[in-house]
């Protein structure tokens, strides 16, 4: 059907895939908690735009050339892992006067501070989301490794093979996204109540995101 082989084993894996934790999710369910649904879609957005431009340079052989060129491959990874170390700084950094301030009256809302920065400082959640999923050179090997498994070899229009998987893969990002955005704003009410439950859990994130730039650093092409 379309050149797409085992499309059920292909749904399966890509809903196993989807659900485990990374960046990208991490990231929107924190502008959900700060910003509210709509400023959280706009992430979504970025996130989704991210994942087409990784699947469309994996069907055209983007992948293969950062296999086979170990010096470009070195400056995409190190570049998203000090990406993702900046983020997981700025956290720590909120953390930190989150805790500072744990006793005192939640006169504001803590949420703003979850990623490090507050309402009004410059946050571009699109850009960023964006930014997150493109400097992931892993995600890249990872989507031509993954489908080229499902596409029958002598399809002759392999391109709309590629988008029919591709667009399956987008649907359950965004039913997943759209599950935590709605949870954030459940948590964004938590968190302007609990400051330390704010700084808590934006301590975690912070470690979260620092894990994924060291295993990001510690990626290899093969």
């Amino acid at each position: 059907m379309l050149g797409i082989t085992d499309l059920p084993t292909y749904v399966l894996g890509t809903v196993l895939i989807v659900l485990l934790p990374g960046p990208n999710s991490l990231y929107v369910l924190s502008v959900a908690a700060r910003r509210g649904i709509r400023t959280a879609y706009g992430a979504a957005c970025g996130v989704f735009l991210g994942d087409t431009v990784l699947m469309t340079g994996s069907a055209a052989g983007v992948a293969g050339l950062l296999k086979a060129n170990a010096l470009l491959f070195g400056v995409v990874k190190y570049a998203g892992a000090v990406y993702l170390a900046w983020i997981a700084f700025g956290m720590a950094r909120a953390a930190v006067g989150m805790w500072r301030t744990r006793h005192e009256a939640a006169a504001e809302s803590a949420a703003p501070e979850l990623s490090g920065e507050g309402e009004g400082g410059g946050e571009a959640p699109f850009r960023r989301a964006l930014v997150i999923s493109l400097l992931n050179p892993k995600a890249i090997l990872f989507f031509i490794s993954f489908f080229v498994q499902f596409v029958e070899p002598g399809y002759a229009h392999p391109a709309l093979s590629f988008l029919v998987l591709g667009t399956i893969a987008q649907v359950f990002s965004f039913c997943y996204l759209s599950t935590l955005i709605l949870g954030g704003t459940y948590l964004a009410a938590q968190f302007r109540r609990r400051k330390r439950l704010s700084a808590g859990l934006t301590s975690g994130a912070a470690a979260l995101f620092l894990g994924f730039a060291a295993k990001l650093s510690l990626a290899s092409a093969g």
